[in-house]
């Protein structure tokens, strides 16, 4: 009568004991014939039979039928409930327990249909656990936690208080920035090498282009060790070969991890230092954590495999299903020592903005803070939108240089957007930045002259 920990995240399903890992399957499923089959056997032919897959029913878990006629029978809740059952028989001893770890992208009601589902296959849950404060068993002196781990469709940031346990703040879902949105761009890179090198298409036909999305983990792994990562693949008898830099790898991620980095600062309060916490999987994405160092700064920590599901056994022995509510635990005392940021002035890199420009018209920024509103007033530096906008108070944010860094400071009710995210107070600006007040929004970029 074990303790089992459940981490549901689509990217791998995993369940684990004390003594190890028993199961971890993604979450794809294959529509075949009546039958449904799921985990890594579906994602072998995802690019086979892509008509029959689906992937994304754990985020869209619900009652309401597939899309695809030929299915409309079935629900993402029936192929979760076929999943779940397949990993709790292949997992657990009978008197078995299960405490669970819980993605941010996992509303109330889903969280519901989730237990009302492991009630019907009979499986005892114990409690279910953000996965983020699950994850985070040290406390990060002089510094904010962000955890950071990736979905099959989205990236997902939990920023933590500390007060004397991990406690989450509050989580952001980043879609269409997960571990498949980054697969395709690997892959197409991967293509366009073996085209110019040896004159052969792998995206020509099905069966080459799932032999990319098979051999990719394995290049990505190689990746992180060597400039140069060699390709081949073998169809129909004829080994083809290519080589790729390992930074060109990288290039094809910037989109995704520039989205990633820009929702971070957003996240982060001027003066803040981030303890970005990484998950094994996130940490796998190469050259994510070094451009989220330079971009964002902080320090770095990556968490070994299995992290999350080992935090929840650690942690939540004493949690005993019964018959009552099973509310979400937000937090959860650490259970290791503490690891001490550097508390250095933060770098200031190069290519700090200069200016602030709006209608053609370029303001210095300099200590002196410039003033955004819709009413000006005589004291101070003042840019005067003169617009009846909604959502543009009349002192609504300022600008100005502090100890080497452009710092953009929100005074109003409606909040300040900096590259599309809303700020929470505070934030440090970078040279392209673009800001955003208002509704539908006045936007002014940052800029840096030169001379």
């Amino acid at each position: 009568m074990a303790l089992l920990a459940l981490h549901i995240n689509d990217a791998s399903i995993s369940i684990s004991t004390a003594d190890g890992m028993l199961y971890r399957e993604p979450g794809f499923a294959l529509l075949d014939d009546g039958s449904v089959i799921t985990g890594e056997s579906a994602r072998r032919q995802s690019r086979l039979r892509p008509r029959e897959i689906q992937n994304a029913y754990w985020s869209g878990l619900s009652t309401d039928a597939i899309g695809d006629r030929r299915f409309s029978h079935l629900t993402s809740a029936d192929l979760v409930s076929h999943q779940l059952e397949q990993a709790w028989t292949s997992a657990s001893s009978a008197g078995d327990r299960v405490v669970v770890a819980v993605p941010p992208y996992m509303q109330s009601d889903q969280l519901s249909l989730f237990l009302g589902i492991a009630a019907e296959l009979g499986i005892p849950v114990a409690g279910m656990v953000d996965a983020a404060v699950a994850a985070t068993r040290r406390e990060y002196e002089n510094a904010v936690p962000v955890h950071i781990d990736l979905s099959l469709h989205a990236t997902m940031l939990s920023r933590l208080l500390q007060p004397s346990a991990a406690q989450l703040e509050r989580s952001v879902i980043i879609d269409s920035a997960g571990v498949n949105q980054l697969s395709d761009a690997w892959i197409r890179k991967i293509s366009d090498a073996f085209v110019r090198q040896s004159r052969f298409d792998p995206l020509h036909t099905a069966d080459t282009e799932q032999m990319l999305l098979d051999r990719l983990p394995q290049w990505l792994e190689q990746s992180a060790s060597s400039d140069t990562v060699i390709l081949d693949v073998d169809y129909r008898g004829i080994s083809h070969h290519a080589e790729i830099e390992s930074i060109d790898l990288i290039s094809a991620a910037a989109p995704v991890y520039q989205r990633i980095a820009s929702q971070l600062r957003a996240l982060l309060r001027a003066g803040e230092t981030a303890a970005l916490q990484l998950t094994d999987r996130a940490a796998s994405m190469p050259g994510l954590a070094e451009s989220l160092k330079a971009r964002v700064g902080g320090d770095i920590f990556l968490l070994e495999r299995g992290a999350t599901t080992r935090g929840l056994l650690a942690r939540c022995k004493d949690m005993q299903a019964g018959s009552g509510a099973i509310n979400l635990v937000r937090q959860l005392a650490w259970d290791r020592s503490t690891a001490v940021v550097s508390t250095e002035p933060a770098e200031v890199l190069e290519g700090q903005p200069t200016h602030l420009l709006y209608q053609s018209v370029a303001y210095p920024i300099n200590d002196a803070a410039i003033v955004l509103g819709s009413q000006a007033s005589d004291d101070g530096r003042w840019i005067d939108l003169k617009q009846q906008m909604p959502g543009v108070s009349r002192r609504h944010c300022s600008i100005s240089r502090r100890d080497g860094q452009c710092l953009l400071e929100d005074h109003s009710r409606y909040g300040t957007f900096l590259n599309g995210h809303q700020i929470d107070g505070s934030s440090v600006l970078q040279n392209g930045d673009v800001i955003r007040l208002g509704t539908p929004g006045v936007e002014l970029q940052l800029i840096r002259a030169e001379g």
